[in-house]
């Protein structure tokens, strides 16, 4: 207490600085025990979301993959008309079971890390063909161009989600090491 009444003394405006170290640390002297308790919650359920929360990522990505491949597969897909106008210049009748042939190879790649590498470049080949209908069908995709989307449109612009969770998957692959952790 004393070093912060010579600070005071010492700085013109520094008694306002000192006004609230004082609060903090007598509010944080009050809250004692509650406050490291939450501190301590926190951080489990923190530590918690950083040890799972990857590998429940990657696996609701191939969840999806394998999910939504396997309509297409059995032309089940609510996608297939989007899938047959976008893609005009191929047989929709080998080209969507394809499609979703790939898709499903996709999904199971993530599910086992050894066919991870494989499974985020079949991902990153198919990802771009997603887009397509924003470019050949903007009629399908946009009420009003270029932000009030259509239920096709947010079905299409989603997969930037899954590019971005593409992206957290691979950083797993081959993580940079720790400095601070002994190897």
């Amino acid at each position: 207490m004393g070093d912060l009444i010579a600070r005071a003394c010492r700085e013109p405006l520094a008694w306002l600085a000192v006004r609230r170290e004082f609060m903090a640390s007598t509010v944080t002297a009050r809250a004692g025990l509650e406050k490291n308790s939450w501190q301590r919650r926190d951080r489990a359920v923190s530590g918690w979301m950083n040890h799972y929360g990857r590998f429940l990522l990657r696996l609701a990505v191939a969840v999806i993959f394998v999910w939504f491949g396997a309509l297409k597969i059995f032309q089940a897909s609510p996608a297939d008309d989007l899938v047959r106008r976008t893609i005009y210049w191929l047989p929709p009748d080998v080209f969507i079971p394809v499609l979703g042939g790939w898709e499903v190879a996709i999904g199971l790649c993530l599910c086992f890390r050894p066919t991870l590498r494989l499974g985020l470049l079949l991902l990153a080949l198919q990802l771009p063909g997603t887009f397509l209908p924003l470019v050949v069908l903007p009629e399908v995709c946009f009420v009003k161009f270029p932000f009030v989307l259509t239920m096709e449109g947010q079905y299409i612009v989603k997969n930037l989600l899954i590019i971005a969770a593409a992206l957290v998957v691979g950083g797993t692959i081959n993580p940079p090491r720790d400095p601070a952790k002994k190897t």
